[in-house]
């Protein structure tokens, strides 16, 4: 009897000391609490186990010929998201933190496949074999002149008809890191197609960082000499929909390419300085918009960057002022066109959000338009075992 009162009374006991243990707790949660909030019993969860990157691999769509469409999605340790599908290896969203934490998608893309088989007018796809334009659709390397598709008025843009844009690329995940999470994508494009010489083997290696970025990493070999030039034809919109014409830009630019009113440059290098194209200083991209129109309407320019060496540097910073989003871009590339999507007209993308005109802009790194016509400029020549590579870096952040 005298064993049960006493195994009795500790019972009490344990229960009067986790009790006081369990009020102290609230007590210290409230008191942190702004007055006049409140918080239920069901908001306090036990703690979690930390994120980890992950990779995501499913069946987006089909192409018209039945070839299969994938689409992977990156996930980092912070919340950070990437989708990007095998057509074209557009980024069809990418998801970052506000500075209330609060997650967006920050590049303009569409939910369904089908959206970009019937022209999705803001695809974020990697360009090539060339990027931007070449004049008159043609080009001469070691004494041989290549015709190449009109597909620009009597130019050439973007790899032709059938550029890296429309191909529907090999796509495979690759081994998890601690702290990124990266998948590569190749394709290849025989010799003549577009015009083009050579047999060229290109991929593009995608990486999410734990730092907040998407890197990507382009290759390319060759079997005969030819031209490259790959960049992403990413529009982004820090704040997720609108337009991003308060967003203001830095660009570490002092020199552009001027061009002719078919956008093809004319071989000379100016400054920056008194025109609407210097952002040397922080501003705001549609602060001087208007002086650009109706020709070409917003901004369509090559800019040159400030660097030395083949390295990795910073050449831009844009700032939504709303979100407190911060898109910091590095490349080894020695050009950006900046393009504030002129042909847009309002719409809907992912997730229902909706866009207004001119509702993203790209910084599309790159060597610079017609360069294949152009000595002056630097090199897009690659030839056999001398393989291309190129990186840019996409860094996010808020305050």
């Amino acid at each position: 009897m005298k064993n049960r009162l006493r195994h009795r009374a500790c019972l009490k006991t344990w229960h009067a000391a986790l009790c006081w243990i369990t009020a102290m707790k609230w007590a210290l949660l409230l008191s942190c609490l702004p007055v006049g909030e409140t918080i239920s019993a069901g908001a306090i969860e036990p703690a979690r186990p930390p994120m980890k990157p992950t990779i995501e691999r499913v069946l987006f769509g089909k192409t018209t010929d039945g070839t299969e469409v994938h689409l992977f999605t990156l996930r980092n340790s912070n919340g950070a998201i990437a989708k990007i599908m095998t057509y074209g290896a557009i980024v069809t969203e990418l998801h970052v933190a506000d500075r209330h934490g609060r997650s967006t998608n920050v590049v303009l893309g569409a939910d369904t496949f089908e959206a970009y088989q019937k022209g999705f007018p803001a695809s974020a796809a990697v360009i090539g074999r060339f990027a931007n334009r070449i004049a008159r659709a043609r080009f001469t390397l070691d004494g041989v002149e290549y015709l190449l598709a009109a597909n620009n008025g009597p130019n050439h843009i973007h790899g032709g008809r059938s550029g890296f844009a429309q191909k529907v690329w090999n796509g495979e995940a690759l081994p998890l890191q601690a702290r990124e999470a990266a998948i590569r994508l190749t394709c290849f494009s025989p010799d003549g197609e577009e015009g083009y010489p050579g047999n060229l083997r290109a991929s593009v290696t995608y990486t999410l960082t734990d730092e907040q970025e998407l890197r990507l990493d382009y290759e390319a070999t060759t079997d005969k000499p030819t031209v490259v030039n790959l960049t992403n034809h990413a529009y982004f919109n820090l704040a997720g929909s609108g337009d991003p014409l308060d967003h203001i830009l830095w660009l570490d630019a002092d020199r552009y390419t001027p061009s002719d009113d078919q956008l093809i440059p004319t071989g000379e290098i100016a400054s920056v300085k008194d025109t609407p194209l210097d952002f040397t200083q922080p501003t705001a991209i549609g602060a001087r918009i208007e002086r650009l129109k109706p020709r070409p309407g917003g901004y369509d320019h090559n800019y040159v960057l400030n660097r030395t060496g083949t390295g990795l540097v910073l050449f831009a910073r844009v700032t939504d002022p709303k979100s407190g989003r911060i898109l910091e871009a590095l490349t080894t590339e020695p050009g950006v066109q900046l393009y504030t999507g002129n042909h847009l007209q309002p719409f809907t993308g992912a997730g229902g959000a909706a866009y207004g005109r001119q509702g993203g802009f790209c910084l599309e790194t790159q060597h610079y338009p017609d360069s294949p016509n152009k000595p002056q400029f630097p090199s897009v020549v690659l030839r056999a075992g001398q393989p291309f590579k190129s990186t840019t870096v996409f860094k996010f952040s808020a305050k």
